[in-house]
């Protein structure tokens, strides 16, 4: 296959996974104000603190679902004279600002329930009825299914800003649970339980919040590929014809792909014709044998004794 086969299959591609995470973000979106509707007026018509605080962080997750898909649909914009490189980095941005937005409703919560406790609060408010404990059920089997569709939909799409919406969902799900504990507590007369929920629903939310803070950083600042991916593309580089040994390999994430420079070893009495022939047989095997290269970058040097096979 050519190189102007490979990018058009490359650039159908990137559509199609563009065109499903819209899909799983409408639908998310959907689904979350449905439910933050729901559980806010189950937690104020059924009294319950833990139930608003978890309406609170739904609501929260129709605004991260839209700063999902503005990630996905201007990290999917062609390169262009100021941007050579695309613009695939801009989700990795979608994806800090989404563990900022967690942070902050993390330690909001938090700070509602410790107050609770500490001014007596819980004391002086009506029982739960059963009303958010039915809704705390409700959320629970919706956000999870949530949290499994959008995880999937991820991974074959290699979207980071999918993953943290994901895990959005997913510390919905944990919520709802620390809603459940507290107000079934709070009903068979532990009225602390109700505001002990909210504060285990904001130390979820923050641990969720760093894991997703931390992976972008490290994904903004070029962090290399796994080493399973790189020991194997080594292995499989060293097998093509006219590659002596490799003197190096490096890998930098860039958006949800990665980008690759591999120096080779070649004979060194070849012809230039030769060597650059060589040196395009590895770049195109690399791009069509390791999905998740965007670039491939191959440079021969002469083979010498001391090179590296790594």
């Amino acid at each position: 296959m050519n190189n102007a086969n490979n990018l058009n299959f490359k650039a159908e591609d990137q559509e199609d996974f563009a065109h499903e995470a819209m899909h799983v973000s409408f639908v998310s979106i959907v689904i979350n104000i449905a439910l933050s509707v729901g559980k806010l007026l189950a937690g104020i018509f059924g009294h319950s603190a833990a139930m608003v605080s978890d309406a609170v962080h739904s609501a929260s997750d129709v605004f991260a679902t839209f700063i999902v898909m503005a990630g996905i649909k201007l990290s999917d914009r062609s390169a262009d004279l100021d941007h050579p490189y695309g613009h695939d980095k801009i989700e990795y941005i979608a994806s800090l600002l989404l563990g900022v937005i967690l942070a902050a409703i993390g330690f909001g919560i938090g700070y509602e329930g410790i107050k609770n406790i500490v001014t007596g609060e819980y004391l002086r408010v009506q029982l739960p009825t059963l009303m958010p404990l039915i809704a705390a059920v409700i959320s629970i089997v919706s956000k999870e299914i949530m949290y499994r569709w959008t995880m999937v939909t991820a991974k074959k799409i290699n979207s980071g800003a999918l993953v943290a919406d994901a895990w959005h969902h997913r510390s919905d799900a944990l919520s709802s649970i620390g809603s459940f504990v507290g107000i079934a507590g709070a009903r068979i007369g532990f009225p602390i339980m109700d505001s002990l929920a909210s504060i285990i629903i904001a130390i979820m939310i923050l641990v969720v919040a760093k894991s997703i803070f931390m992976d972008a950083t490290n994904k903004l600042v070029d962090h290399s590929g796994n080493q399973e991916m790189i020991a194997a593309m080594c292995k499989h580089v060293s097998q093509q014809e006219g590659v002596l040994g490799i003197d190096d390999i490096r890998s930098r994430m860039f958006g949800s792909k990665f980008y690759v420079d591999i120096d080779i070893a070649a004979n060194g009495a070849l012809s230039l014709y030769e060597a650059h022939r060589i040196a395009q047989h590895v770049h195109d095997t690399v791009e069509a044998n390791f999905p998740d290269v965007k670039h491939c970058m191959v440079h021969v040097s002469p083979y010498e004794e001391h090179a590296k096979d790594l």
